[in-house]
């Protein structure tokens, strides 16, 4: 038999080599030789010193420029991750590991995928073998490391802006209308053109009592938001007003010489350009226009259903709306927004006077107390409907129990096996993040639980609701009213086709007000 010559031995497998690269921030990447190129360098020559193995750089770059690596959300490694999973890569280089990833979850779910590829990874700095049970639990040992070393960092950068506005100092971000920054000091420098759009801002308000009529004018002018180019060459800005854009421009304190930290003020280093008699008056006239009630200031003609009647063919809610006949006189609807949107026909119901459905409603209530057998039914509905709470959640907390059980079983056995397998890791993060999601569900459907509890309802408690209500509604306001719905009222169902009104009552709020009723009639 004929011996084999040393140059006839069998060549060594090829093995595709992707490297890939990852600066977190963007300072530097526009200079010649940048960052990533001296990762890819390093990681170039390290493959070259494999060549006798057969490991060859493949020519497709993988640089994440300006991109965490807290998380997955960077197209390099999008791009990396979909090529190893085609097949087309068997070795991924990078310079260090944490130019990988910065977190561990992450990383393990790529370990993961790597492993069932059959990809090898290479770190140039750090030699570890991950084909090895000690090479992976130094792999993990130094991801926890650079996980912890990146939330440090973040901890840091925001005491740095903590102290920096507490020093009234401009800490960054985007371009301000009405300032510029100093490429130099970094500073807020006024914008004149700008600043009188600022000054116009709140003047027109003070006018128009209306952020929408302030929109309206500033875009009738041919006025535009701040129009800004980052150093990428991307745009944003320069478009028209609506209202939250004039509500942020007045709620502003940069443009009265303070800078914000979460709830906190403090002096500012920049010059104000709001006068202090023009931010006062501004600001009165939002707090008077707010004072209506938060989210009710919306409910203009204080609307007793809105938000709570339905459509009973459609299921759909019916929203308010008004028309005005010769100027003289508004009349409100309650409207079908099946029927609104796709035509008239689509929907039985159509509109509702809404004067006519809510008294409709009103003494419905009122009638409740006066009618022995319709005190019955109501308090036979709210004990239903309590009950009805209680056992769904009740079915739905034994599942999340059980779904504990099993998690917390196969929690344990792939603890035993994490340090020795990337699988394993990989799937104990993903155990964790279910336990922690099925405990606070399951805590939430506890307090579902106590609140059907202490949702059983006397009749005591629904005729002192009833007396209460017909006590005091005809000496509150329209909005005041709409509260008390809401807190009444869970839903009203209108069925057009039936001619049938029902009403689902908050049996809490009706304790709520009932207990309150009892204890001034025992005062």
């Amino acid at each position: 038999m004929k011996k084999r010559s040393p140059t006839e031995a069998k060549a060594p497998t090829r093995v595709r080599c992707a490297i890939y690269t990852r600066k977190s921030t963007e300072e530097g990447l526009e200079q010649e030789f940048n960052s990533l190129d001296a990762q890819r360098e390093s990681a170039e020559a390290y493959i070259t010193s494999q060549k006798n193995e057969g490991w060859v750089c493949l020519s497709d770059r993988y640089d994440d420029g300006g991109f965490t690596g807290g998380n997955m959300e960077r197209p390099a490694v999008k791009r990396l991750m979909a090529d190893i999973e085609a097949g087309k890569v068997d070795c991924v280089v990078v310079y260090k590991v944490d130019r990988l990833s910065r977190s561990l979850i992450d990383f393990a779910r790529m370990m993961e995928v790597f492993e069932r590829k059959k990809v090898s990874f290479v770190s140039v700095t750090q030699q570890f073998n991950t084909t090895q049970s000690m090479g992976r639990l130094t792999l993990n040992i130094l991801l926890s490391f650079a996980q912890f070393e990146r939330e440090i960092i973040s901890e840091r950068t925001r005491d740095k802006i903590a102290a920096a506005r507490r020093k009234g100092k401009w800490s960054g971000g985007r371009s301000v209308l009405g300032y510029d920054v100093d490429p130099v000091t970094k500073k807020l420098v006024v914008n004149r053109a700008e600043a009188e759009l600022v000054r116009e801002v709140f003047r027109t308000y003070l006018a128009k009592r209306s952020l929408l009529d302030v929109a309206r004018e500033l875009n009738r002018r041919g006025l535009r938001t701040k129009s800004v180019s980052t150093p990428k060459g991307a745009a944003y800005g320069g478009r028209e007003w609506d209202k939250p854009t004039v509500l942020k421009v007045l709620g502003n304190v940069l443009y009265r010489g303070q800078v914000r930290y979460k709830a906190e003020t403090y002096p500012g280093e920049h010059e104000a350009i709001v006068p202090e008699d023009l931010w006062t008056k501004a600001h009165e006239m939002l707090r008077a226009n707010g004072r209506a009630g938060g989210m009710y200031i919306r409910n203009k003609y204080g609307a007793l259903l809105k938000g709570l009647i339905h459509c009973g063919p459609c299921g759909l809610t019916m929203g308010h709306t008004t028309a005005n006949k010769n100027g003289t006189r508004v009349y409100r609807y309650y409207v079908c927004y099946k029927a609104q949107k796709q035509g008239w026909g689509s929907c039985p119901c159509r509109s509702l006077p809404a004067e006519q459905i809510e008294g409709f409603v009103v003494e419905q209530i009122r009638s409740i107390g006066t009618d022995p057998a319709l005190l019955s039914l109501t308090l036979a509905k709210c004990r239903e409907q309590m009950a009805a709470l209680r056992t769904a959640a009740e079915g739905e907390l034994s599942g999340v129990e059980r779904e504990l059980t099993h998690l917390h079983a196969e929690l344990g056995h792939v603890a035993g096996d994490a340090a020795a397998n990337a699988h394993a890791t990989a799937r104990l993060a993903d155990l964790h993040q279910k336990v922690q999601a099925a405990e606070e569900r399951a805590a939430a459907l506890r307090g579902q639980i106590d609140e059907a509890d202490a949702g059983q309802i006397t009749k005591v408690e629904v005729d002192a609701a009833l007396a209460e209500f017909d006590g005091v509604w005809s000496r509150l306001s329209p909005k005041e009213q709409a509260r008390l719905m809401r807190m009444l009222v869970q839903r009203v169902d209108y069925d057009a086709t039936k001619g049938s009104v029902s009403i689902t009552f908050h049996p809490l709020g009706l304790r709520s007000i009932g207990q309150r009723g009892v204890e001034e009639e025992v005062a």
